[in-house]
């Protein structure tokens, strides 16, 4: 089974175009509303900084322990980043991964393993924690993403996204982006964590929609990778073509499905800031007739920097039922940091 988008085989050629490298997927339509905003920044301005951190939830509580990872604080000198309110994540200080120390242009931290009971001098395990994050190559944004993979729940962690500088965005033209997507994958249902890649591409219409210049974005060639760097990505294929091709109709899977940002108005400021949902879908063959489903949803944000809009930043969220294991849900938290070449 290849596992694709079938704008082909369904006619839905929503906005796609030949030629067009940022289109070679079916682009959803956006839904009207928008994720909600981001903590952060009270008053931001294209003339300043803007900080954004993973909400709480409606209730603020982080019921679900969604953004409860704060103070987010890079050393350059030990490179290490100090992340403060997670239980059992050692001193609160994270250095670089010992089985996988990047992935791709991003570098990978994790905390201790021990932590010591001074008065006793008996070792008490840690959580597994693990980061994912990166800083551009300007130094003027950078994002990181923290996960727990010891809950049988998703647990806690948060992510954080920064535009260091302002942004001057233009009012015509477009502009491409891409570079590379990395993040980190936990599950509800059971614990443990593991890592995911891709290659990203995001194009902005600076012109239009009149209400909020139109974004689009793609994320290809995922790959999965344990948290000892083995890439599973081929048993993850495995199991989806079993739920959705038990028959091998069309064969065995090659990739992951591609990540698709729907595309709409109102989804960029004049700030830089831009938020908005993205999907993948596949061809599920199990029942009757073939019928395109959506695998994975979810939301993106992103913050645009630089005198000549030069580099955007940012987190995308999408979760899964896991093909893996029935009852289980898998969740994909990546950061990029894209630039016009």
């Amino acid at each position: 089974m290849n596992i694709k988008l079938v704008a082909p085989l369904a006619l839905l050629l929503l906005g796609a175009c030949d030629g067009n490298p940022f289109l070679d997927e079916e682009v959803p339509i956006v839904d009207p509303d928008l994720p909600p905003g981001l903590p952060g920044t009270d008053s931001p301005s294209p003339n300043r900084p803007i900080t954004r951190l993973e909400d709480k939830g409606e209730d603020g509580t982080a019921t679900e322990g969604n953004g409860f990872a704060e103070g987010f604080t890079y050393n350059s000198g030990d490179n290490t980043y100090t992340v403060d309110n997670l239980g059992f994540d050692g001193a609160n200080s994270y250095g670089a991964g010992v089985a996988l120390a990047t992935l791709g242009s991003y570098n990978v931290y994790e905390a201790t393993a021990t932590e010591i009971d001074p008065d006793t001098g008996v070792a008490i395990p840690q959580f597994l924690h693990r980061m994912v994050a990166g800083i551009s190559s300007t130094g003027r944004t950078e994002f990181a993403i923290v996960r727990t993979g010891a809950y049988r729940g998703y647990g806690f962690g948060g992510f954080v996204l920064k535009r260091n500088d302002a942004v001057v965005l233009p009012t015509t033209q477009q502009a491409a982006y891409s570079g590379d997507y990395a993040g980190v994958r936990d599950f509800n249902g059971v614990p443990g964590l593991e890592y995911a890649t891709g290659d990203m591409t995001v194009a902005i219409d600076f012109e239009d929609f009149n209400d909020g210049d139109a974004v689009q974005g793609q994320v290809t060639n995922r790959q999965v990778f344990d948290v000892d760097g083995a890439n599973i990505t081929a048993a993850i294929l495995d199991a989806m073509d079993e739920k959705f091709d038990p028959d091998d109709i069309v064969g065995p899977s090659t990739d992951l499905p591609t990540l698709v940002f729907k595309v709409g108005p109102g989804v960029i400021d004049v700030n830089g800031e831009i938020r908005g949902f993205l999907d993948s879908a596949v061809v599920d063959y199990s029942g009757d007739l073939p019928e395109v489903v959506t695998y994975e949803d979810g939301q993106y944000y992103a913050i645009v920097s630089g005198p000549n809009a030069d580099e955007v930043v940012g987190i995308i969220v999408v979760e899964a039922e896991d093909p893996r294991l029935d009852g289980v849900t898998v969740r994909e938290t990546g950061g990029f940091i894209l630039y016009r070449p």
